[in-house]
């Protein structure tokens, strides 16, 4: 799938938003974490500082997973978004075990906070900032799929909700002084990021090494394809994603006295079928006499998949 180009505005402009709000985050927790001694504020912090990082990435996996098809590389760049997400789960994880290093530490070594109300304002406008960030990467995902962006939007949840938490334990430090909140919420937030990286890795790896799509996407392309008349057979269907676009290959059973020309034309009214489904995918189909015996994929996969 071609994206236009108020698409691809959308997502560039979604990839800059990421990096400026990480940015002016980055600075002002760093401000408070110096000032307060908050460790659940120098978490936050830590991970605004790998949002930096990852945001760069997300920006430049955008761009060049756009790139136009090239003869060396036929399948497009999409690939350049899944392992930007790979990158992103790298730096959450890392900033994730950095704080619970802190935590550990910390036990030994108490820190006593101050300036509270600093933090709690700090944290406060956090939030707002992130919530604006995460509501304008929802409106983009939703004109235009991007596996990089959705990465950064789920790991801006999990701060909004890290942020939120900060705001809640520099709160219980500032009315009741109970100290040991701000060490909860740093160490519940990092057990959020390692979550949250996992997530982002799996479903990055599963696009590298060529997982399927979704049985139910596939059960539903099948039924449609199986629908047209003259269609008596579907067998070696496999797929795959590679950014914005699906790769799927199949081949379809027709009589086997039909001419290539009509062949071809009931094909095509396959593709078309599937097209006007799902856009975003590109589609080959070989044709086959109905009944005949051959070597096939799936039976090479014989009990893993039906088709």
């Amino acid at each position: 799938m071609t994206l236009s180009n108020d698409q691809r505005r959308l997502k560039n402009n979604a990839a800059y938003a990421s990096i400026a709000t990480a940015i002016i985050l980055t600075i002002i927790k760093s401000a408070a974490a110096y000032i307060t001694g908050s460790l659940s504020v120098l978490s936050s912090m830590a991970d605004s500082l790998a949002d930096v990082i990852s945001s760069l990435v997300t920006l430049i996996a955008v761009i060049y997973a756009e790139k136009p098809l090239t003869c060396e590389h036929r399948y497009g760049y999409g690939r350049a978004e899944a392992v930007s997400a790979l990158v992103q789960a790298a730096f959450i994880s890392g900033s994730a075990f950095f704080i619970l290093y802190d935590a550990a530490y910390r036990i030994s070594h108490p820190v006593i906070l101050k300036q509270t109300g600093i933090g709690i304002g700090v944290m406060i406008v956090s939030v707002i900032l992130t919530l604006i960030l995460v509501s304008y990467q929802k409106y983009t995902l939703r004109r235009v799929p991007s596996q990089a962006i959705e990465a950064d939007n789920k790991h801006y949840w999990i701060d909004l909700a890290a942020n939120a938490a900060v705001l809640v334990s520099l709160t219980a430090v500032h009315w009741f002084r109970w100290k040991w909140v701000d060490m909860a919420a740093a160490v519940m937030i990092s057990i959020y990021l390692i979550i949250t990286a996992w997530k982002i890795a799996k479903r990055a790896l599963e696009e590298i090494t060529d997982k399927e799509i979704d049985p139910n996407i596939k059960a539903q392309i099948i039924d449609a394809v199986m629908s047209i008349e003259g269609v008596k057979g579907c067998h070696d269907f496999r797929s795959r994603i590679s950014g914005a676009r699906w790769f799927i290959e199949m081949h379809l059973e027709f009589d086997g006295e039909l001419t290539l020309l009509h062949a071809h034309a009931l094909s095509e009214k396959a593709e078309n079928k599937i097209i006007a489904l799902y856009p975003q995918a590109q589609i080959i189909i070989h044709q086959d006499p109905f009944g005949i015996k051959e070597k096939r994929l799936d039976n090479d996969i014989s009990g893993v998949c039906s088709l």
